[in-house]
């Protein structure tokens, strides 16, 4: 189905994608934060809040704990400027600082890891959380968004940072709306540029 023609879907993700949802993070001294005692994780990165709705819905119909890896210098709001840092990162082999780390990682049995795929493969972020974290013998399983050209080398990224972690098969969506809007809107503007409207006037 078309997403442009699915106004119950479009109202559905945008009502997700703006609900609170439970942070793991570890807070830094500002206390515990109340999980459910689920020994499942959600772990997301989101940049345009496609991952975040996938990360949602998995975590409330399993009931488990949710985290969102988030990098300590945020990347540029401008998605072709997002776009040309990420493949600085990823051709250097650069991986950013994080936010914060999974509180109580050992609590958890099976982990969740939503991200979308960035020149395809995974992003620099993701890279840097499986680094820092410990996964041996957790059960790891992915779900990605793409805009459409598949899961590139993920899976490997997925299986060379984390080897001890026994790595499933996962859910992959494609979902290339901002691509999508950036390539409509371009279009937009090139059939009617602002010279022919101040013509117009004239």
């Amino acid at each position: 189905m078309n997403d442009d023609h699915d106004p119950l879907r479009r109202t559905v993700i945008a009502a997700l994608a703006s609900a609170p949802l439970l942070s793991l993070a570890d807070t830094r001294g500002a206390g515990e934060i109340p999980r459910s005692g689920s020994r499942i994780l959600v772990a997301y990165f989101s940049r345009s809040g496609n991952t975040r709705v996938v990360a949602g819905l998995i975590q409330r119909g399993l009931g488990a704990d949710l985290f969102e890896i988030r990098p300590a210098h945020a990347y540029p709001e401008d998605y072709l400027q997002t776009v040309a840092q990420a493949r600085l990162e990823r051709d250097s082999g650069f991986e950013p600082e994080l936010q914060d780390k999974v509180h109580a990682l050992d609590d958890y049995d099976t982990i969740y890891l939503g991200f979308p795929i960035w020149g395809e493969t995974a992003p620099p972020i993701v890279r840097a959380f499986l680094s820092a974290h410990d996964l041996t013998g957790k059960t790891l399983i992915p779900f990605n968004t793409h805009g459409g050209y598949g899961l590139g080398n993920s899976r490997s990224v997925l299986v060379g940072h984390a080897p001890k972690a026994r790595v499933l098969e996962g859910f992959v969506m494609e979902s290339k709306q901002e691509r999508k809007t950036m390539e409509r809107v371009n279009g937009w503007l090139s059939d009617r540029p602002l010279t022919s409207l101040t013509s117009d006037r004239s």
